[in-house]
């Protein structure tokens, strides 16, 4: 019998020696200081702020902003890669990553220079973590009936209300909100800039999870929180188109999360397939699972080459809306079938936590429904496809 190699790392094509060389410094990282400790410390439900604090430190919190701020001046195309990277060593890392750069992006796109001057440099590469506040208990998907309000008082502004569902919701240095500062619907939205100790500001327990235990989610109160009007974020009711802008690039980092975690599944179930005997010979021998291990590579890659068809769009300043919800969608929907399929290849040994497919299985479900549930992606899709539903 022949001697059976795998060679599973991604074979990526990257645009510069750069970005060549940034990889190597992800991989370094990843196998040094994220992966070893990751089920351990899933389980035990910790926050590893000293991995985010590094990753700061090597340059990889701010990688699709300007280096003029302290960003890493990375095309999209490359920054979704390093993400995909990252959550197949733990969701927990690379969605953390992903929900940084979403809160950064309203006050990169759309603030003032001064604003940016002052604020971006940390945010980016300063060591600062961040957090998005746009759902709240009562409005999830239909996020332009947020109620949490933002009313004028003199130079400031006097926030009051509860944000839901907030992915590192107590531990963020700084958090991007949308709040109401006008009336009903979508034009009477804006955007803040709130510091993560701001007076008022307070979080609840953390939400206990199936899966992320290791990512703290949680509601945030602004119990009459004061910012000044500096740290408003573009132009009153300008708050949800920031809010959506931000929300097709967010789509696009959960779609590499979500091929990141179903590469991890793929992998530990190729690994286990050669590895395990049945009937005298490796079970990977037998069509029936051969077959499954191959339409899960198949999705993979078809997931991979979709969500980078939509960076480099964004990256060629194209429209890329309807493709960041099809990649979100798509690779998702992958990610649940492919750790669903790794859980059956392990049979018995994949529903123990012994082995790392069952917390796969259970983190993919969350990327189904997080930055849109994947029923408003098709939504999304089908409205650039056939136009607004009739009234």
């Amino acid at each position: 019998m022949p001697e059976r190699t795998l060679q599973q790392s991604v074979d990526r094509q990257l645009p510069t020696d750069e970005a060549r060389d940034l990889f190597s410094l992800v991989r370094e990282l990843v196998q040094r200081e994220i992966a070893p400790r990751a089920a351990d410390e899933e389980d035990a439900g910790h926050f590893p702020r000293e991995v985010f604090t590094l990753l700061s430190e090597s340059g990889l919190l701010g990688l699709p902003y300007a280096s003029e701020f302290g960003g890493g001046d990375q095309p999209y195309e490359v920054y979704l890669q390093v993400l995909e990277e990252l959550a197949a060593a733990r969701l927990t890392v690379g969605l953390g990553v992903s929900v940084h750069s979403l809160s950064c992006h309203a006050l990169a796109g759309y603030g003032t220079k001064e604003q940016q001057a002052e604020h971006l440099p940390a945010m980016l590469g300063g060591g600062l973590l961040g957090a998005y506040c746009l759902s709240e208990p009562a409005s999830g998907s239909d996020a332009a009936s947020l109620r949490t309000k933002a009313v004028r008082d003199g130079d400031d502004w006097v926030i009051s209300g509860t944000k839901a569902w907030i992915t590192h919701g107590g531990v963020a240095d700084f958090y991007t909100v949308l709040a109401r500062t006008g009336g009903e619907g979508a034009r009477g939205i804006s955007a803040f800039l709130v510091p993560g100790d701001a007076e008022g500001l307070e979080a609840a327990l953390p939400e206990k999870k199936m899966g992320m235990k290791g990512s703290p989610t949680a509601q945030i109160h602004f119990d009459g929180v004061r910012v000044g009007d500096a740290r408003r974020i573009g132009e009153e009711g300008q708050g949800f188109a920031i809010a959506l802008s931000a929300l097709d690039s967010g789509r696009l980092g959960i779609a590499a999360c979500a091929i990141g975690v179903a590469q991890a599944a793929l992998d530990e179930a190729l690994r286990y397939a050669t590895e395990r005997q049945q009937f005298g010979r490796p079970i990977a021998d037998f069509q029936g699972l051969r077959f499954m291990l191959a339409d899960m590579a198949t999705q993979i890659e078809a997931g991979r080459a979709l969500y980078l068809a939509a960076a480099r769009l964004r990256d060629g300043g194209r429209p890329f809306s309807k493709q960041a919800a099809m990649a979100k969608l798509m690779c998702t929907d992958a990610a649940m079938k492919v750790t669903t399929d790794a859980v059956q290849v392990l049979g018995g040994y994949g529903y123990t936590a012994d082995f790392p497919v069952e917390r796969f299985m259970r983190e993919a479900k969350v990327l189904q429904i997080v930055e849109g549930t994947n029923q408003i992606q098709r939504m999304v899709i089908a409205r650039h496809l056939a136009g607004p539903e009739s009234r």
